[in-house]
Order: structure tokens, then sequence, then C-alpha cells
């Protein structure tokens, strides 16, 4: 029975995926908008709801992350997607410092996620010029890089730490602006949406491992077809939504601030 199961999913589109990528693009597109009428037109009710969904915010990026990183394994093109993702990324870094300066994305989620595709088709070139076979799906690479992950994570904060146990803090030397997108940044570094490579490149990393599962079709069957479609068509248009909806609601806020005056 399972040799059947894995030979009709195999190949097949997992739709859990896209929905769940829908559903983080979802929460995005809130937050922001949280974030815009908290900041630029300065309602308190903007300001309450950004603060309850703040602690959400990396929860629903992680995950949107994660996915990424899966579809990653399962492309053959990583480094032209990557390549093409940062130039929309470049795109995104000119609108800002054109349109709203004191809204500067420098190094957003689509640096970073483009940073991430290219270095994994790196990664795949190599691999497959050495003739070595892709690696089957282990769990310890995954939990490896839940616990670096989890000891990184406050390394662009200036410290790490063993939750709990134990803090260190790191040498304000090893801060600059050039290594901001490392996850070092300097004094004086501000960007509007910030997803440095340490420690999101883990959150991408074990995606990548967990897509061996989906490209040997083990997945479990249920997650194939598609239950909340509207989730499922913000999915597989996630680029688009998350590109045009931050201007738009930019725009919008714009709009009524002048309204409002």
């Amino acid at each position: 029975m399972q040799r059947e199961i894995k030979g009709e999913t195999k190949g097949r589109r997992i739709a859990l995926l896209d929905e769940l990528r829908g559903f983080a693009v979802f929460c995005m597109v809130f937050y922001h908008g949280f974030y815009t009428m908290a900041y630029l037109l300065n309602l308190p009710l903007g300001e309450a709801l950004l603060r309850f969904f703040m602690p959400a915010e990396p929860w629903f990026a992680g995950l949107f992350i994660l996915i990424a990183g899966i579809s990653s394994d399962l492309s053959h093109s990583n480094l032209v997607r990557g390549a093409k993702l940062f130039g929309v990324a470049l795109l995104v870094t000119l609108a800002t410092a054109v349109a709203a300066p004191q809204e500067l994305i420098v190094f957003g989620i689509l640096h970073f996620l483009s940073i991430c595709m290219i270095a994994f088709g790196l990664l795949q070139l190599l691999r497959r010029r050495a003739g070595r076979e892709r690696p089957p799906f282990r769990l310890w690479p995954v939990a490896l890089c839940a616990v670096l992950a989890a000891v990184l994570w406050n390394v662009p904060q200036g410290f790490v730490q063993i939750p709990f146990l134990l803090r260190a803090e790191l040498p304000r030397a090893w801060y600059t602006l050039w290594l901001a997108p490392l996850g070092l940044p300097g004094q004086g570094f501000s960007s509007a949406d910030y997803f440095p490579l340490i420690p999101w490149c883990f959150v991408f990393a074990a995606g990548t491992v967990i897509g061996r599962l989906a490209r040997a079709g083990r997945f479990p069957a249920w997650m194939y077809p598609s239950r909340v479609p509207f989730f499922s068509f913000l999915g597989r248009h996630a680029l688009l939504i998350y590109v045009v909806h931050q201007p738009v609601i930019y725009g919008a806020g714009l709009l009524l601030n002048a309204l409002l005056r």
C-alpha cells in the first residue's frame, strides 16, 4: 500500500504547501497593514493591533521561508529563480528609496530568499558535477538547523544564547554596515524589512532537507489535494502578492492620511 501511495503522489503538486504559503502571505499583508496604520496614520487601533500580532510575525515569516526551502529542493533552476528574485528585491529597494526613504528596505525577505536560492543552486550544481547523488532525508539535519537557529537567533541584537541557560555578548567590532546582510548590522543600519542570513538561513536549510521527502513522494497523501482554494491561490501567486501589496497599502495609507487632515 505504501508503494502505491508513493507512486501516486510522487511528482504531484503538494496543495498543502501552497495553502500554508498563502496563509503566511495573508498574515504578512495584514501585518504590514497594521504597521502602516500605526506608523503612517498614527492610529491607536493600528498600534494596538501591531503590538498584538508582533509576536506572531516571526512564525508566519518562518513558515514562508521554510516552504521556500522545501520548494527549492523541488526545483532544478534555483540559480535562475534566485537571480530573478534578486532583481525584484533590488527594484523593491529602489522603489522604497524613491517613494518612501523613511521605509527603505535594504535587506528584506526577498533579498534573503534570493541569496539562499542562489547559494543552494550552486550547491546543487557542484553536487551534480561531482556525480554525487541527492542525499536521502534524515531527521538530524532538521534538528541541527532548529538548534542553530535558536542559539543564534539574537545575533543581530548582539548576543548568542542557549535559552534559559547561557547568554554571551558578541564583540561590537564584528558589527559593520557591510555585514548587515549576514546578521551583524553596524550602528546606523536601518531596514524597514530585515531578514539577515543569521539566523534565518537555518530555517531555509531545514526546508531544503524536508524537501527531499516531497521529491520522493513521501509526504502523507492527505497533503496533496487542495482543501482551502483561497489560500492555495494566494500561495501560487505569493511573490506577486508580496511585491504588490506593500505599495498598495502604503499608497492607500497616504491617501487616507491626506483625507483625514
